[in-house]
């Protein structure tokens, strides 16, 4: 699309060699870019630029700023074809210049467009849109709304750059279904960027779809380097959806036009050529110099005095030229020395990201490899509890589940930094009800907060909106992390959640969060290290309470990933005060209420295909699935289980992701190849690397994650039933 706008500013005006025969002015700035023009339509481009620039200096002669903004915007155009992009934003800024002296025109409009344009291929998003808007403004009081929906299409490209996901998909929607005259070339290239978002969150299928209509609409002559990006994203899409000889075919069509891209921009301008041009520029300004001392020299011969003082003047240069000549000597060497202290630096950068990348690997895999026994240690004391142990062991059954419990936490908190860190966690944007949300929070907790003789109240204030736009899941975490610290510390006292609305501006509303509880409180000069990881007030607190020192770090990196920033204000004996702000979008959704209750009668005789190569974990689940009068058939490995589906009627797949052989992902594959309709629940010990999303997206319909939580255990089996 640049590449055709380019060609439109530079050809619309293309004169025949005949035509410029009939120029009577061989000085004139029109003839210069007339002819520049036609250099360019005969692929002459280093012979454009000369003339390009002798409009320019014409122009300068004649002291015509209108024709010198017109001129100097064509050569900072010509730059932009030629992918000179330092050169053209020069040009393009001193053409601006020009033309604000000039009553506003869509010469200025198309200015701002092309460093725009520009800046884009500096990766200079902010300044590029901040030129677009400019444009738009020029062209919407000239009333050219053509225009306008160019400047969209490169909005929404910018967006999609920033991962604005969100207002990308909406620019592009709106320039897809757009009927101008002019939509039919951006209406290709916003359809193909909607196919990259479709790729990009793994629905393979409508990305196909939107690239397919993409390609149709592309035109061949004007828009080759889009239709070469349109058949690179149809191979990656048909090598994810297994189409082998599609992908190799669009590749091959891809490498062809890519090449012969390459080629023609090879040919229009070789770097010789620009070389020389640059250097025909710097003479040409020496001269210019040459010129004025000669200028000088004939009127230092009517006048003693200017002698003098032109000798005087020289002296003075010669001094400066010495003093900037030993000056770029220290520059120099200083230069060297910089660049090594900079290689030095980037040295010790990779060895530390190297360092931290090993120690989060490390974390992970012993995160990761301590879940499998977790699970046996939990299970088999969750079916011990359940099968009335005498009172006698009740008391260790309960004290092994305890510690079970706190070294999985520990485990998840582990994990779940090593994750934030390693920038594997996304921020989600679904509707949720807060009010809800912190109520059930306070429903979980009511035995916690009994424990120890707590008050705990949550205060919501009513100009809250019901339902918002934003990530529930991570709200959650942070503030079970942050009430149960205050349960924990407080006894015989009170715990109180405050939500409060700040401020609503256009779809977003801020609301300030508190946790306020009046427990031990914590020393003013331990405030800040709380925060970090492995880090309690003191050693005595973490032996009387008991705690990793991970959770107010976990909160204080996902109040960040959320846009926030935590505070605390605390004093000993006297409590603490957690605080942040968070901005919501307001959803337009009705809301509806969710329950999530299930009849414990849905499980009776249902059969269900347990695939799992762990022999504890097999005994476990089996009995736990037995316990619910269901039936179960237990296969320990990928290829027997794909065959059992095919040859037999299950009410539910519980599919271990690692297995000996094919694995459970692989497996699921090809299950869904013959059977899309039986429900397959994937069994992980979930890693640094994997997500819900990630296993989905292999044809899963849902996830349980070991150590398996009986009431989550039997809920999403309930749900998926």
């Amino acid at each position: 699309m640049r590449l055709f706008l380019i060609a439109l500013f530079l050809l619309s005006t293309c004169y025949a060699k005949a035509q410029m025969a009939s120029v009577t002015s061989n000085d004139s700035i029109a003839y210069y870019l007339d002819l520049a023009r036609f250099n360019i339509s005969t692929n002459s481009y280093r012979t454009a630029l000369d003339n390009t620039q002798k409009a320019i200096d014409f122009a300068k002669i004649r002291r015509d700023k209108s024709a010198e903004a017109k001129a100097t915007l064509a050569l900072g155009v010509l730059y932009l074809e030629l992918k000179k992009f330092d050169d053209a934003d020069q040009l393009l800024n001193r053409s601006i210049t020009l033309y604000k002296t000039l009553p506003p025109s869509s010469e200025l409009a198309y200015a701002y467009y092309n460093l725009g344009l520009a800046n884009i291929e500096e990766e200079d998003f902010i300044r590029a849109e901040s030129n677009f808007d400019r444009a738009g403004e020029i062209y919407k009081a000239i009333n050219i709304p053509d225009a306008i929906e160019l400047l969209d299409l490169q909005r929404g490209i910018i967006y999609f750059a920033h991962g604005k996901i969100k207002q990308a998909t909406g620019i592009f929607q709106t320039l897809a279904s757009s009927k101008s005259d002019t939509s039919d070339e951006i209406r290709s290239e916003a359809l193909y960027y909607m196919g990259r978002i479709e790729a990009a969150n793994y629905r393979n299928n409508m990305a196909l779809n939107f690239m397919n209509r993409a390609l149709a609409r592309v035109n061949p002559k004007t828009q080759i380097e889009l239709r070469s990006d349109i058949y690179r994203s149809l191979s990656e899409i048909y090598e994810k959806l297994g189409g082998v000889e599609q992908s190799y075919s669009y590749l091959k069509q891809h490498l062809t036009l890519r090449d012969s891209i390459r080629s023609a921009t090879m040919q229009k301008l070789g770097a010789d050529d620009y070389a020389d041009f640059k250097e025909s520029e710097r003479l040409k300004t020496i001269e210019q110099l040459n010129q004025s001392n000669r200028q000088q020299q004939r009127a230092g011969k009517f006048a003693k005095l200017i002698s003098i003082l032109g000798i005087a003047l020289i002296s003075i240069l010669s001094l400066l030229c010495l003093s900037l000549y030993k000056n770029n000597i220290i520059r120099t060497q200083s230069n060297l020395l910089l660049k090594e202290k900079n290689r030095e630096l980037q040295v010790a950068k990779d060895k530390a990201e190297k360092a931290s990348k090993a120690r989060s690997e490390f974390l992970s895999t012993v995160s990761h490899e301590l879940r499998t026994p977790l699970n046996a240690i939990n299970g088999i004391t969750h079916l011990l509890l359940q099968e009335e142990p005498k009172e006698s062991q009740l008391n260790y059954l309960q004290s092994l589940k305890f510690s079970g419990d706190y070294l999985l936490t520990f485990i998840n908190e582990i994990l779940e930094i090593n994750r934030i860190e390693s920038n594997a966690v996304q921020v989600e944007h679904i509707n949720f009800n807060l009010k809800a949300l912190l109520t059930n929070i306070q429903n979980s907790l009511k035995e916690q907060a009994n424990k120890n003789n707590n008050r705990y109240t949550i205060e919501i204030d009513e100009k809250i909106p019901n339902l918002l736009v934003g990530d529930p899941t991570k709200l959650s975490q942070i503030f079970l992390n942050l009430i149960n610290n205050a349960l924990k510390f407080t006894k015989n006292g009170d715990v109180k959640v405050i939500a409060r609305h700040k401020v609503t501006e256009d779809k977003n509303t801020t609301i300030h969060f508190e946790v306020v509880d009046t427990g031990i409180g914590i020393p003013e000069d331990k405030l800040d290290a709380v925060f970090d990881s492995f880090s309690q007030g003191s050693i005595e607190i973490n032996r009387k309470y008991g705690g990793t020192g991970l959770g107010l770090n976990i909160v204080k990196k996902l109040i960040g990933l959320l846009g926030g920033q935590i505070k605390l204000e605390s004093k000993i004996g006297k409590g603490s005060t957690f605080s942040f702000d968070l901005t919501f979008q307001i959803s337009m959704a009705e809301q509806t209420d969710i329950h999530s209750d299930y009849d414990e009668t849905v499980f009776i005789n249902k059969k269900v295909l347990l695939i799992e190569d762990n022999k504890i974990n097999q005994m476990i689940t089996k009995k736990m699935l037995e316990n619910k009068q269901m039936l179960c058939d237990i296969i320990d490995n990928g290829e027997d289980a794909i065959e059992a589906v095919k040859n037999n009627y299950y009410d539910l797949v519980l599919m271990d992701v690692h297995l000996p052989g094919i694995n459970g992902t692989t497996a699921t594959q090809i299950i869904r190849t013959f059977d899309t309709t039986t429900r397959i629940i994937a069994l992980t010990a979930i890693s640094l690397n994997e997500n819900r999303e990630s296993l989905l997206s292999f044809g899963m319909n849902d996830v349980l994650t070991k150590p398996f939580d009986p009431e989550d255990f039997y809920r999403i089996i309930a749900e998926n039933i």
